[in-house]
């Protein structure tokens, strides 16, 4: 789980830098759910890996968690259109 949590971060992340080109921000209503289930999968991750190996979750996570954050600035910033 830590290994699909991290590429989903990934592909999460390069999806929010498609968002963060003008005129294309509507995209971030579709990358804040997608990053959301990346998170949820990471966490379950952590929560069911051993304690040695939850370095692909947990950075998963962190890539998640800043991809809705910056999302959400996003979004804030250009009302949900721009």
């Amino acid at each position: 789980m830590g290994l699909i949590s991290l590429i989903w971060g990934i592909v999460a992340m390069i999806l929010m830098l498609f968002a963060l080109i003008p005129f294309l921000g509507i995209a971030n209503w579709l990358v804040i759910p997608f990053a959301a289930v990346g998170a949820i999968i990471a966490a379950l991750g952590i929560l069911f890996t051993s304690p040695g190996n939850r370095g692909r979750a947990k950075t998963g996570l962190v890539l998640n968690g800043i991809v809705i954050v910056v999302a959400i600035v996003r979004l804030n910033l250009g009302f949900g259109l721009i």
